[in-house]
């Protein structure tokens, strides 16, 4: 377990003090483009692989559907939390952990207005939280710090789906180990669909031109994952060089000659990254973190931060018999080759129009908040305190409509993840214009690059607790293990 008070000790201050000082932040020219040109991605830090055989080859795998059993009319989703091993080079068995597998977990579909039971069997020797992040749903079933699993315990997330189509996911949020938990593989992703996805001409196959892609960085030291971060890398975030997708390194998927949809998922630790296709070729992005995007929008690149999740549609008609490579622009690594060699066997017109949302005023917000992000006596904070279960340290009423600037006072990236609902980000840096096309939907997760800030206007709906919190915190999983993290209540 990684401790943030064996890390973050007293002899940690002078490097805080050098990422938080007007010195370090040699990233802050980076701004918040769409297109994806900031932040430092993998790597950063030398966190370097060794001796490791050679990767296997590999059809990229796709996470299977969890078919769900009904319940007098409640659709349970049974997950086994194991320790296992999984390949990802040639004649090695890595020791990972999974749900339902060997690394990561199973995809579960899942339909707004149906009533549904995520059941959490832990068989790890080790206590474990299961967080669903981007749904909405009560604090107490949230899956946050307050509702551990026990080694050889269980827990259910009972709730009622109350929202729009998107891609979430879910994953550990145990308190000072969710770093280890997810490097390890605990990680999956769910699908919301609701009438309006289903009526809109997409493409909707899943695992046939409807893909999902697991977005990963991992440190491999003799074919085992080595997660041993350093006092600096926990400050800069743990990267890794070595680029996998679904839980395979340099997969390769056959597509056919169309357009393909792919959910990309940054589900690594502490990367951010720039994605794009080796041709340069433009695509357009239908989805962001909570919710589709009002129209599409065409980007040739679209830059991720750990948790954030992009909706995207590549039209392959053009390309029978070609490959095109997916790669990481900051790190020049791939991804994912893309062999363009079947005919389609349905054709697909992205709509001009995906969905409409409401979108309050800033006139009409009844408060303003301010969270800084930043670093005190060798701890992360937000707001100068560092994350505490026993302490709650916002109360917001229900329905209220509010603003939250958030600033990035440190010379390292960081975002910032709410639970309990979505958001609209306003501005960077104060600048409404600066907020770029793909960035103006519904969104749980913001990137904020070094010495930097956003404002997003915000409501909590349909649930209140006076005693158990959600959580804000930066989605840079040392970071949030490492005290930047703090509760709320909707009361």
């Amino acid at each position: 377990m990684i401790q943030r008070r064996k890390f973050l000790t007293l002899s940690s201050i002078t490097a805080l003090h050098v990422l938080t000082g007007c010195g370090g932040g040699s990233n802050s020219n980076h701004r918040g483009s769409g297109n994806g040109n900031g932040g430092m991605g993998g790597g950063q830090g030398g966190n370097t692989s060794t001796n490791n055989p050679a990767s296997s080859t590999t059809s990229l795998p796709i996470p299977p559907l969890l078919i769900p059993r009904d319940a007098g009319g409640v659709k349970h989703y049974d997950l086994t939390i194991q320790a296992s091993q999984h390949t990802f080079f040639d004649g090695v068995a890595t020791n990972t952990y999974g749900i339902n597998g060997s690394y990561l977990g199973p995809t579960l579909l899942v339909e707004n207005g149906s009533r549904i039971s995520l059941n959490y069997r832990n068989t790890l020797g080790e206590p474990v939280s299961m967080h669903a992040h981007g749904m909405h749903a009560p604090a107490n079933m949230d899956g946050s710090a307050h509702q551990t699993i026990a080694a050889s315990a269980s827990w259910s997330a009972q709730y009622t789906v109350k929202q729009k189509a998107n891609t979430s996911w879910y994953h550990p949020h145990t308190m000072d180990n969710t770093a280890p938990q997810v490097y390890k593989g605990l990680a999956g992703l769910m699908i919301v669909e609701d009438t309006q996805s289903r009526s809109l001409n997409l493409p909707k196959r899943y695992g046939e031109d409807d893909i999902p892609l697991v977005l990963q960085d991992r440190v491999f030291n003799n074919g085992q994952i080595n997660y041993a971060p350093s006092r600096m890398s926990i400050m800069r975030g743990y990267t890794g060089d070595t680029f996998i997708v679904n839980g395979a390194i340099n997969p390769t998927f056959n597509a056919e000659a169309k357009e393909i949809r792919f959910r990309l998922l940054n589900g690594s630790n502490s990367s951010v990254y720039t994605l794009a296709f080796s041709d340069r070729r433009s695509f357009k992005q239908i989805a962001s973190d909570s919710a589709f995007l009002e129209a599409p929008v065409t980007l040739t690149s679209v830059r991720l931060s750990p948790g954030e999740r992009a909706e995207i549609v590549v039209d392959f008609s053009n390309n029978i018999g070609q490959s095109v490579v997916l790669k990481e622009l900051n790190n020049n690594k791939s991804f994912l080759t893309i062999n363009v060699n079947q005919d389609p066997s349905t054709i697909t017109s992205v709509p001009s129009k995906l969905t409409t949302f409401e979108k309050f005023n800033p006139s009409s917000a009844v408060r303003t908040r301010n969270f800084e992000l930043g670093g005190h006596m060798g701890a992360l904070t937000i707001n100068g305190k560092s994350m505490d279960k026993a302490r709650i340290d916002e109360v917001v009423p229900l329905n209220d409509i509010e603003i939250w600037n958030v600033s990035n006072t440190m010379g390292v990236n960081h975002n910032f993840h709410i639970h309990a609902t979505h958001f609209r980000l306003l501005s960077r840096n104060g600048n409404t214009s600066a907020v770029s096309a793909n960035e103006r939907g519904l969104k749980d997760v913001v990137y904020i690059p070094p010495h930097e800030s956003v404002s997003f206007i915000v409501k909590m709906i349909d649930y209140t607790d006076t005693t158990v919190p959600y959580m804000y915190h930066c989605h840079f999983l040392e970071h949030e293990d490492n005290g930047m993290m703090g509760q709320f209540t909707v009361v």
